[in-house]
Parts: C-alpha cells; sequence; structure tokens
C-alpha cells in the first residue's frame, strides 16, 4: 500500500496507466466498438451497483482498474482492491473519467468482464417458466431496462431475437443497474430457435405458452390467463413485432391506455406486462 498526502493509504499496483497506450485504446475500444468488444470476449463494468452485483454473482472480473491521483479511495473501494485476487491496474483520474463516460468525477473502479453466451438448452427454468423475448431491440438502453423488469419480476431469462442491441454494451450494462449479471441474457438468431426450444421443453414436460403484446392485440393482457409457462415477446420499439413472430404466437395481448399516447414504449410495455403476470402469479 502507499500513502496519499492526507496519510490515508492506496492500493500499490504492479501495472500503472498514464497515458493514452495500446491497453487504454483496447478498453477505450470496449466502450464504443461493438465488433472489438465481441471479438475480445471483453466488457466494462462501470458503476458501484453493477459491480457489485457483478462480483455477487461471480461473474468472471479479468481485471479492476483503479484512481491512483484526486481524492482518497473510499473504504468501499478499498476493501474491494484487498479483498479480490485479480489484476488490478493504476490508472490516471482523467483516463478514468474517460472510461467511465463522465464529465465532472473520475470513477474509483472499472470492472474488465468477459462476456458470457449462454444457450437456451442450457437454461435452468421455474417450475412455471417465464421467458422474456424482445425482438430485434434496436436501444442498448432499452435492452438494459427490459432486462432490469425481467429480474424484478422473477423471469428466468431474457432472449435476445435476431441482429439487435448488444447486452454488453455500457448503456445496456448500466441501464439494467447490474440485472444483467443476476439472470441470463441468451442471443439467437431467430423464431425458429424458440420454437425448437419450446418443442424440446414440451417433449420434457414443460408447456410453454407464446404471448406477444402488440395494440393491435385481440385480448386485453389482464384477461389473459398467464398461470402457465410463459414465453413473452416484447417487439421492435419501432415496427413492433415481425411478421414470423406474429405467426409464431399462441396469443397477442395488448395494454388499455388512455391520455394522449398513441403507445407505450417497448421497455414500458414489458414492465407492464411483467408485473401483470407477477400479480397473478402471486
Amino acid at each position: 500500500m502507499s500513502r496519499t498526502p492526507s496519510g490515508r493509504h492506496r492500493p500499490a499496483s504492479s501495472v500503472l496507466v498514464t497515458t493514452r497506450n495500446a491497453r487504454f485504446q483496447q478498453w477505450q475500444s470496449y466502450l464504443t466498438n461493438r465488433a472489438k468488444r465481441t471479438k475480445a470476449g471483453r466488457f466494462l463494468i462501470q458503476g458501484v451497483r453493477p459491480l457489485n452485483l457483478a462480483l455477487e454473482h461471480d461473474w468472471p472480473i479479468e481485471s479492476l482498474l483503479h484512481r491512483i491521483d484526486g481524492p482518497p479511495l473510499s473504504d468501499w473501494a478499498r476493501e474491494l482492491l484487498a479483498t479480490r485476487s485479480v489484476e488490478q491496474i493504476g490508472v490516471s483520474a482523467e483516463l478514468m473519467t474517460e472510461l467511465g463516460e463522465k464529465t465532472d468525477t473520475a470513477p474509483e473502479l472499472i470492472a474488465v468482464a468477459k462476456t458470457r453466451a449462454p444457450r437456451l438448452k442450457d437454461l435452468r427454468l421455474q417450475s412455471v417458466p417465464l421467458i422474456v423475448v424482445f425482438d430485434r431491440p434496436t436501444s442498448p438502453g432499452n435492452l438494459g431496462t427490459l432486462v432490469r423488469s425481467a429480474n424484478a419480476f422473477g423471469a428466468d431469462a431474457v432472449v435476445v431475437v435476431g441482429h439487435g442491441a448488444d447486452p454488453f454494451d455500457p448503456r445496456s450494462v448500466r441501464a439494467s443497474t447490474g440485472s444483467l449479471f443476476a439472470m441470463p441474457v441468451v442471443t439467437v438468431s431467430s423464431v425458429d430457435e424458440i420454437l425448437a426450444f419450446r418443442e424440446a421443453r414440451r417433449a420434457s414436460g414443460t408447456e410453454l405458452h407464446i404471448v406477444g403484446t402488440d395494440e393491435t392485440g385481440s385480448v386485453t393482457i389482464d384477461a389473459h390467463d398467464f398461470g402457465g409457462g410463459t414465453v413473452l415477446v416484447i417487439g421492435n420499439e419501432t415496427r413492433g413485432m415481425s411478421a414470423a413472430w406474429r405467426s409464431a404466437c399462441d396469443t397477442v395481448v395488448n395494454i388499455p391506455i388512455g391520455g394522449a399516447a398513441s403507445s407505450l414504449g417497448a421497455p414500458s410495455a414489458g414492465a407492464v406486462a411483467l408485473y401483470e403476470i407477477a400479480r397473478q402469479r402471486r
């Protein structure tokens, strides 16, 4: 440990990054470049709650970056550094501010983490499953928000179908407030993979009813019985559910709304639907 001018200790790191060197540029690319993030299988975790939840759920952390100048680190940050046996890298406050994507303060800690790619067939489901499907989401923030709601209301997993937003985009990670680390987020290429998964589960004795959400749905959401296993489909933010999903759905429900709004946004509709499912199942 080293001492600050105020006498408080800082962690001593064998690796220091104080210039925009190759390693810093690599970290920076994880913030903005999906292709590089995917190829490396790495992403950054910003924020106290997301980092705490990642550690709580044993997410694979490769490195912990910590600020080496500015105000002394908090007890939380110093304790975390003292108790985690991962690579620790000291980074200047200026560079930490850039990696934290903040304009006012430099974060104390940022984690470099490995991505995970869970598979549908490996999902561990409740006795009455609830799987949330997001059809080609455009916004990483909307995806993260839906993951947060799915986790809050007891879903087993979120499945991103088609070419959609990246769950490991920093905007998605932040919007999930750490729920990304507490539940599986699966990516599949097409509706057919979900249908095959349903057939496999049906063969093993678990029935899954596919329920889409759309303003033109024939049944109001509170009139539908969600007591059985459910795949809840949330459509793309702009175009709604694809034709393939409409064909795959057993039921399409609508959420009655009033006021001047013409419709609910995708993550809001997802949250309302998830609350209704949780309400019925209570």
